[in-house]
């Protein structure tokens, strides 16, 4: 797969995404580019629900020995892709050989380092699926406690902020005087952040998947049930609780405020890619405050023109500190 195609699939699987990939430096763009494209075959395997759950972890196991280098074995994900709504997911699956290709174009440093956040990533895909495998009908399976919400969290976004720091440190600042243990922290908090965002955004539809990241051990002690989150009367007793989790979100994106910062000012493209986010997912927030928790017919979304004045505003600001600081200002 050529660098244009892949360019293209990138925009047509993530088109938030794909803004912060455009604007990226390209010393570390194909590498972020193709560890996210993988991600997003791995995440439509394990999305696939009309499939077996056991066929998926299969086609998870299979896909992850080829990324490491274990397996050479053509990949047929035939049936996989038959049965995907949007034509980028089946184009993910189709082209998975010719994306795996790609992986023999990095440089020996950088190989190590896709490997590792899309293992972690796909450990993080199958212990879901695991989790959630049996769910069915009014069933509701639910995380026990928060240890395995920061796992989870950790290993399907976490680590990519890790992955981003170690690459752009090596290519992009490698003499920069840093402290490199804060910035891994909060890179590792900025997708945690990310994550709890898109969690408690989806919580709805989640739970008619027989999905609950909130964790059991917390909806016990208010007095609920995973599956009493089914029924929209639970609503006034859940806010406190999730509320708490839009606080622990929005602490975590603030970390990743506080990261973005703390590169290089140089690096505006950089700073620029980890801004939009960041600023996206705080108005996510802000939304998710006073929207209906348990509707699954109402979704949080930031539209495409709110979406381009968040980049606008951003662009225009940079040049002034204080002005570009106020875009993500601390809680009082």
């Amino acid at each position: 797969m050529s660098q244009p195609s892949l360019n293209e699939l990138l925009k047509q699987t993530s088109r938030s995404f794909y803004l912060t990939l455009r604007i990226l430096p390209g010393a570390v763009r194909p590498q972020i580019g193709l560890a996210y494209l993988l991600a997003r075959t791995t995440d439509t395997i394990a999305d696939t629900e009309i499939v077996p759950t056991a066929k998926r972890l299969q086609a998870l196991q299979q896909l992850r020995g080829r990324i490491l280098g274990l397996r050479n074995n053509v990949l047929d994900f035939t049936e996989l892709a038959r049965q995907q709504g949007l034509p980028a997911e089946r184009q993910l699956l189709d082209r998975c050989d010719a994306s795996l290709a790609l992986l023999r174009e990095l440089s020996p440093a950088d190989l190590p380092q896709v490997r590792k956040v899309l293992e972690t990533i796909i450990s993080g895909q199958r212990l879901d699926l695991v989790r959630f495998g049996d769910a069915a009908g009014d069933t509701v399976f639910a995380l026990r406690n928060e240890a395995e919400l920061d796992d989870y969290t950790y290993r399907v976004a976490g680590c990519v902020g890790e992955f981003w720091t170690t690459l752009c440190r090596a290519h992009l600042f490698p003499g920069e005087i840093l402290d490199d243990t804060e910035l891994r922290t909060d890179g590792i908090r900025f997708g945690k952040g990310l994550q709890l965002v898109n969690i408690l955004r989806d919580l709805p539809a989640d739970l008619r998947k027989g999905r609950c990241y909130l964790p059991a051990d917390k909806l016990a002690a208010i007095g609920l049930q995973p599956a009493d989150l089914l029924q929209a009367v639970s609503e006034s007793k859940l806010r406190p609780l999730y509320d708490r989790y839009l606080d622990l979100a929005q602490a975590h994106l603030m970390a990743g405020w506080a990261y973005t910062n703390n590169l290089p000012r140089r690096q505006v493209r950089v700073r620029l890619g980890c801004a939009w986010p960041i600023l996206i997912g705080l108005e996510t927030i802000k939304r998710l405050r006073t929207a209906s928790l348990l509707d699954p017919g109402y979704r949080v979304k930031i539209s495409r023109s709110e979406v381009r004045r968040i980049l606008l505003r951003s662009v225009l600001r940079y040049p002034w500190r204080t002005a570009w600081r106020r875009l993500a200002p601390l809680p009082i």
